[in-house]
């Protein structure tokens, strides 16, 4: 199979200005907005509430923990529909763990994906726990990343 180049664009929009922009650390919010064209909603975003960020907004440390699990499960639902497993239900607890230098740069040192399937057949629970590595493999997130990513499936029957 040949390769193929894929590009998305997302839009930021910071929307923190409280009147004096960034004339000191603390005189503005990280708040913002994250925007894809044609998508239905804008999604909110901040900084963790350690960097001074709005805890009830999404922050870049999340979405990229997020971004591992989604597209796992997009995965895994693929290879299982492809192998005739009926998955009834799917679940991920995902973690992911970073690190900060005094310097405040930092970076992701590792991360776990939890998923829990329902299936239908019970006697191909194994496969499944199988197929979460072949996901994880193809994961063009994963792939991209330079931390190791775990998985710990659970599987259960209907």
């Amino acid at each position: 199979m040949s390769s193929h180049r894929h590009e998305y664009r997302a839009a930021i929009t910071w929307t923190g200005n409280l009147g004096t922009g960034t004339s000191e650390y603390r005189a503005y919010s990280r708040n913002h907005e994250i925007t894809i064209e044609g998508k239905s909603a804008p999604i909110p975003g901040s900084s963790d509430p350690v960097f001074r960020g709005e805890a009830s907004r999404y922050n870049p440390e999340e979405l990229l923990v997020a971004s591992l699990a989604s597209c796992h499960m997009l995965w895994m639902l693929h290879l299982c529909a492809d192998a005739g497993i009926v998955v009834t239900d799917y679940r991920d607890e995902a973690s992911g763990t970073m690190i900060t230098e005094r310097d405040g740069s930092g970076r992701f040192v590792e991360a776990t994906l939890r998923p829990h399937l329902t299936i239908s057949d019970g006697a191909r629970a194994d496969e499944v726990v199988a197929l979460n590595h072949r996901a994880h493999d193809l994961c063009f997130i994963a792939a991209s990343v330079n931390f190791p990513v775990r998985c710990e499936p659970k599987i259960t029957t209907r």
